[in-house]
């Protein structure tokens, strides 16, 4: 795993998106048979990091592809072009709501190496993003399946990614 770390935890940082229901945009980036990942704090217990692909939420006026462009080089400082679309994933919380939408990118310059960047709706001392990696489905694994996002889960190589998925959550009964 190829680690681009940040800082230390600190509370209340996921009242931003408490109580509305967003869009997010995602971005997949497979290279050499690893995924860039993001690691979030903040989502899960005993301060556990959250692996997703990087991504974030649509704003009035952007395309689909210009969010996911976007957020992308905010919290990767990479350049992408975005590809097909991969993943419909519906998540819901007592407190979080979001459809996440998942895409295809390619990096404009293969050469680039990503740097863990930053959320602007966060100060720099609250920032959701600790980590930045490059991940094998393997590594994926060892982790608890509460660490790795619901897309991501099931798979056993990378091409998995490239597999179509609609994910709506079960209603609680």
């Amino acid at each position: 795993m190829t680690d681009f770390s940040s800082a230390a935890p600190s509370a209340s940082l996921l009242e931003a998106y408490a109580g509305i229901a967003r869009v997010r945009v995602c971005g997949l980036l497979v290279q050499e048979d690893t995924l860039l990942l993001t690691a979030h704090r903040g989502l899960l217990p005993n301060q556990l990091p959250f692996w997703s692909p990087p991504g974030g939420g649509w704003q009035f006026g952007e395309t689909l592809q210009q969010c996911l462009a976007r957020e992308f080089e905010e919290e990767t400082g990479l350049a992408v072009s975005v590809g097909r679309f991969l993943h419909l994933h519906e998540f819901r919380s007592p407190t979080l709501q979001a459809l996440e939408l998942f895409f295809e990118v390619r990096p404009l310059d293969p050469a680039a190496t990503p740097t863990l960047g930053r959320d602007p709706e966060h100060a720099p001392d609250a920032q959701l993003l600790t980590q930045l990696a490059f991940v094998t489905p393997r590594q994926l694994g060892q982790l608890l399946p509460s660490q790795v996002h619901p897309v991501l889960r099931d798979i056993i190589s990378p091409d998995d990614v490239f597999i179509p998925q609609i994910r709506f959550q079960a209603n609680p009964s």
